[in-house]
């Protein structure tokens, strides 16, 4: 009994029953003591966050949101800006097409008139073919598409273009009483570095 509670000798000298005594894994720095300081599970037996893991995931997520909000922003002009070209080619091209047809003589032409659309709503309500023995109406438009760039949504879709009138110039548009072209009202710029104004 005595030889068995006895002290053992120092780590790596041979013991009285033959056998090396093995170093002490619970001093400072070994396994023994990163084991005794490890994270304890709580009461559902789970390991919990300690407080410095948490506040370096908030602080990572908010650096993530801070750099994927310029990005969403960018994507959702651009997309604004993809809406704005089409809307502007289906105009235009709703324009030339009532040009075409008062050059075809399916629309009366007055004689002080050129041709273009009194306003941009007959180019969806359309207007009367006389050539038509049906007296049917000739259309130009399906819709009148909406400036993307505009914020009440209230306001009417052809309200939100500015017009142009064949007699006005492009440096200097203005409404008249026929619809040459159509405008952005507004002085913003686009990703393009072109004023929205001159598209």
């Amino acid at each position: 009994q005595a030889g068995r509670f006895a002290r053992d000798p120092a780590p790596g000298r041979a013991r009285s029953d033959g056998r090396y005594a093995r170093p002490n894994m619970m001093r400072g720095g070994s396994p023994g003591c990163a084991a005794r300081h490890a994270r304890r599970p709580d009461r559902n037996g789970s390991y919990g966050f300690t407080l410095i893991e948490l506040l370096i995931t908030v602080a990572i997520v908010a650096i993530l949101a801070a750099a994927t909000l310029p990005l969403a922003e960018l994507v959702s002009k651009r997309a604004r800006e993809n809406e704005l070209r089409v809307a502007l080619r289906d105009l235009r091209t709703g324009i030339d097409a009532y040009k075409r047809a008062v050059d075809e003589g399916r629309i009366p032409k007055r004689v002080d008139d050129n041709g273009y659309p009194p306003t941009l709503e007959v180019l969806v309500e359309g207007v009367l073919d006389p050539k038509s023995p049906r007296r049917s109406l000739i259309y130009f438009m399906r819709r009148m598409p909406r400036n993307p760039l505009w914020t009440d949504p209230t306001t009417p879709a052809a309200r939100t273009w500015g017009l142009r009138s064949y007699a006005s110039s492009f440096d200097n548009p203005r409404n008249g009483e026929d619809v040459y072209d159509v405008f952005v009202p507004s002085d913003a710029v686009g990703l393009n570095g072109v004023p929205y104004r001159e598209w």
